[in-house]
């Protein structure tokens, strides 16, 4: 076995990096309110406030197809203010959490297909679902403080994992 083959980072540690920058978010976000309004790009992500909603609507989704249940539609999605959003966004990641401690390992390999917005039909394992999950998270809380720090919101703290209290 080489250094290839050991697993790079555990579900265990992308939620601990990811759910500890959710937090800092919410409080950098309520003591900057302006910053929610920024604009980012067009239709449901038009605002900074509308990344952050679709981050915490696609985590539940998808944490809701990993427990078979039924999938949250995007019309009912109705949460504008920083609080709701970022509770949709608990909510979501206690649903993720209670997959990741009570489901199987094996479950993993299940295989889903479903229909998605914008990329049609998919057919992925629960494995790759759960990945996606937090790729999905990290990439767009990058694209959004890139855009904070453009509009000048450079009061951030190092987002980096290196920056983190995650111990690996």
């Amino acid at each position: 076995m080489t250094a290839i083959d050991r697993c790079a980072l555990s579900y265990k540690t992308l939620l601990e990096l990811t759910s500890t920058e959710h937090h800092r978010w919410r409080d950098w976000f309520v003591d900057h309110p302006k910053a929610w309004a920024v604009p980012f790009a067009t239709g449901r992500m038009a605002t900074i406030g509308g990344v952050v909603l679709h981050i915490f609507g696609v985590e539940l989704r998808y944490a809701q197809r990993l427990l078979d249940q039924k999938v949250t539609t995007w019309e009912e999605f109705r949460q504008t203010s920083i609080e709701d959003v970022f509770e949709l966004g608990d909510h979501a990641r206690s649903q993720l959490v209670h997959f990741l401690t009570t489901a199987p390992e094996k479950e993993l390999n299940s295989v889903l297909t479903f229909q998605t917005m914008t990329a049609g039909t998919v057919t992925a394992s629960k494995h790759k679902i759960a990945s996606n999950i937090f790729l999905h998270d990290i990439r767009h809380w990058g694209q959004i403080a890139t855009v904070l720090r453009q509009n000048g919101f450079a009061d951030q703290w190092g987002h980096d994992m290196l920056l983190s209290s995650v111990e690996m």
